[in-house]
């Protein structure tokens, strides 16, 4: 129930959406004879949205995220490298018969380089199929595909591809280790999503944790006007995501 109500939630409350209610209520209002309160609901829709184009406010609200933890941190007695599911393209890699990866493929480039930064650690994945309706490939067959044509070895790996979310990432994952959490264990997704990562695999019992963020998209906020609106709304929407997760997985 908690999947579905996230998936569903997640829905009516990301930017876009909202977006789309004040200028749809805004709409709904004038033909309603409500002229100050359509042009109101409107004209308020209409100026977010040129702010958003015009200006990077989402990294405002995902750079303290991303600060949380540092990159590259020093490690050593490394026994095994987790890699969170997100950075694939899985429905496209199955029509295509080629693994792709999203603009989280830095989890992968991140995971092999550790892998052969440390020969003798584990590298386990974690990542199934994220969506409702729970149709198309596993996130873990595509990861498959990626890490052994890159040369890993397959006595090395180990993949978990049942998880829909993060805390099921957590609890499944040390299942797959056998509670084998000697050693330190380095955690790698991004880097906005590392908090709620950390306290979701902190809450399934996993010690030695070591957090390794990657996929960094945020920069100093500065004054850089210019119409990138995909842009600034995939940065929002991300922002927007993580703090609604971090709220919900807290209550």
């Amino acid at each position: 129930m908690f999947f579905i109500a996230s998936k569903i939630v997640w829905a009516l409350l990301r930017p876009e959406t909202l977006l789309v209610y004040a200028l749809g209520g805004g709409l709904f209002a004038l033909l309603r004879g409500r002229r100050r309160l359509g042009i109101g609901l409107a004209g308020g829709g209409l100026l977010c949205f040129v702010l958003l184009a015009a200006l990077p406010l989402g990294d405002v609200l995902i750079r303290p995220l991303e600060t949380r933890y540092p990159a590259n941190p020093p490690v050593t007695d490394v026994r095994g490298i987790i890699v969170l599911g997100g950075g694939e393209q899985a429905d496209l890699s199955r029509y295509w018969r080629v693994p792709l990866v999203n603009g989280a493929g830095d989890r992968f480039l991140a995971a092999l380089a550790l892998a052969q930064r440390f020969p003798d650690a584990k590298l386990l994945f974690t990542g199934g199929r994220g969506s409702l309706d729970q149709a198309g490939p596993a996130g873990a067959t595509v990861a498959r595909e990626i890490f052994l044509s890159a040369g890993l070895s397959p006595d090395r790996l180990i993949l978990e591809g049942k998880s829909r979310n993060t805390a099921e990432n957590a609890r499944f994952s040390r299942a797959m280790a056998g509670g084998d959490d000697r050693g330190t264990w380095l955690l790698v997704t991004s880097a906005a999503h590392m908090p709620r990562a950390m306290q979701a695999f902190c809450a399934a019992g996993w010690n030695g944790l070591v957090a390794w963020p990657t996929d960094f998209r945020s920069l100093p906020f500065r004054f850089d006007w210019g119409w990138r609106l995909p842009r600034h709304l995939e940065t929002l929407d991300f922002a927007a995501h993580e703090w609604l997760g971090l709220l919900a997985y807290r209550l």
